[in-house]
């Protein structure tokens, strides 16, 4: 692995990411029940907390610092998500929609000046980016995707 072929992995993730849910009017993007009772925007808000998790860490594990894990700190992920998913709900539509292209361009940025020698081999920080980036993403994608084929065939 490389740097540019991480990237491109991460791109076409986020690009697969972002046309889940091209086209939707924002009063679908608010409607619930896409992922329990996640909208789409909850979901974006969600992906946007997971890269600003991994700017916030990634330069931790560089430093050769171990963070914090969730489930002592938070009691788990399911809590980090429900505290996190509290904390953004009174974010409008479109704030939620500028943070999530604002953080993902930070994360392109920091990604793409981050030592090489973290991509030619698995590392902890290698790990960290992909877990709350390009692995992350799809699942989002599918659940976003089933919601609007269940949705416009009623």
């Amino acid at each position: 692995m490389t740097r540019e072929r991480l990237l491109r992995q991460l791109d076409k993730a986020w690009l697969a990411f972002k046309e889940s849910y091209a086209g939707l009017a924002d009063s679908q993007l608010m409607e619930p029940g896409v992922t329990g009772e996640w909208s789409v925007r909850d979901i974006l808000a969600h992906i946007t907390t997971w890269e600003e998790e991994a700017l916030k860490y990634l330069p931790l594990i560089l430093e050769g610092v171990r963070p914090p894990r969730y489930s002592t700190k938070y009691g788990g992920i399911d809590a980090f998500n429900a505290l996190m998913t509290k904390q953004k709900a009174g974010l409008a539509l479109s704030d939620v929609l500028n943070q999530l292209d604002e953080i993902h361009g930070r994360l392109l940025d920091y990604v793409r000046q981050a030592p090489e020698e973290q991509f030619t081999v698995e590392t902890r920080f290698r790990r960290r980016l992909r877990l709350d980036t390009y692995s992350h993403y799809p699942k989002h994608a599918k659940a976003i995707r089933n919601w609007r084929q269940q949705r416009f065939a009623e």
